[in-house]
């Protein structure tokens, strides 16, 4: 495939082979010929639902999964991670189990599904921090309970959101971290010395931080000052310009560096048409023409997100926070390095070939084509 290197600028054809990139080499004798860029696939460590479906119905259905999983082909997503939130034990066990499932039974699932992102129920019971995740089903992080839903998902859940509020929280980090699962910090209400004491353990990464928060917080000291000045903290970021303000982007990714990574947090909404909405989970919402989704009876609160990761990536970089290649980075080569797989490697020779073709103009991205393992999984015309 031929187009420009997302980094470099410059003209290429690469080459792939056994579903490995082969080699890269520059592209020459192309004259004034416009070509789209490419870049490595992206990587999405939280995402609720799209297209109307979600990953938190219950019963999760394993053709859900199947198609949600071909459906993010278009959006440039070739590693996910399905996010099941706060729900009732039994709910928990069996989604882990409908995409394990899915898994097994499709093999386009089985190498998009990079792991499963387990979002609570060991969050904070707090109005605020709690988010929209129901308060009945919240509870102290319980190894037991969380080894049997492992079970049922066969060993792929890979991330644990909780907060470190609860005393059985170190404890608990400490034999995720032990298994290979990451911890991530989010939808806490934790003081500062819990935190510190929550990385000490082995908590690695901090969940959408600025969201699920209180309304209201001391100025100093509070929990998002602390897990932005913790140098051992990745930290995820919803970039959908609703959720957070530019200063706090800004803030955020001179604080992170190179541990920032965009997620998505998509709710089942995203790729949906403007319009009113009745959520199960929300009640109901509006989806603006603009992207926003909020609740139907209060404009000012979000509903979640409904936007795809080139979304974050086109809004850091319109808005000069970062270049398109280092936004594009956050969404794609770190959260594979985060999470220790191939991808990692990015565009490089011996890495696997997922890989997009796209667009930019200055203020929007629009996916060409994205390939999976060197085959090509999605096309649309330019």
């Amino acid at each position: 495939m031929e187009g420009i290197h997302y980094r470099t600028s410059e003209p290429i054809s690469v080459y792939v082979k056994n579903g490995l990139i082969e080699s890269i080499k520059p592209l020459t004798g192309e004259g004034e010929r416009s070509l789209p860029f490419i870049g490595p696939g992206l990587v999405d460590l939280q995402i609720n639902g799209y297209l109307g479906m979600d990953f938190n119905t219950d019963p999760l259905q394993k053709a859900t999964v199947e198609r949600i999983t071909r459906a993010l082909w278009s959006e440039g997503v070739t590693s996910y991670y399905p996010t099941i939130i706060t729900n009732s034990d039994e709910a928990i066990e069996a989604a882990m189990s409908a995409i394990a499932g899915a898994c097994k039974e499709s093999p386009d699932t089985e190498r998009g599904v990079a792991g499963i992102h387990l979002e609570g129920p060991f969050i904070s019971p707090d109005d605020g921090p709690r988010g929209a995740h129901a308060r009945r089903y919240v509870k102290p992080p319980e190894w037991s309970l969380f080894e049997r839903w492992q079970e049922a998902a066969e060993g792929r859940i890979q991330i644990v959101t909780l907060s470190p509020e609860w005393p059985e929280a170190p404890d608990f980090i400490a034999k995720c971290k032990a298994s290979g699962v990451v911890v991530s910090i989010g939808h806490t209400a934790a003081a500062e010395e819990q935190i510190r004491e929550a990385v000490a353990a082995g908590a690695a990464m901090s969940t959408h931080l600025g969201n699920g928060a209180h309304v209201m917080l001391p100025r100093h000291p509070n929990y998002i000052w602390e897990q932005l000045a913790n140098d051992e903290l990745w930290t995820c970021l919803i970039a959908d310009g609703f959720h957070l303000p530019e200063s706090f982007l800004k803030v955020a990714v001179k604080a992170k560096g190179n541990k920032t990574m965009l997620v998505s947090d998509a709710v089942s909404l995203s790729g949906m048409p403007a319009g009113e909405y009745d959520l199960h989970i929300g009640g109901k919402v509006v989806l603006t023409s603009e992207g926003k989704l909020h609740l139907a009876d209060n404009p000012k609160i979000l509903a979640g997100s409904a936007q795809m990761p080139i979304w974050g990536i086109a809004h850091l970089a319109a808005k000069q926070i970062v270049p398109l290649a280092e936004a594009w980075d956050m969404a794609s080569v770190r959260p594979s390095a985060f999470m220790g797989v191939p991808s990692a490697q990015g565009m490089n020779a011996g890495a696997p070939a997922d890989l997009v073709q796209f667009e930019w103009d200055g203020e929007r991205i629009r996916i060409l084509k994205s390939y999976k393992q060197g085959k090509e999984v999605y096309g649309n015309e330019r």
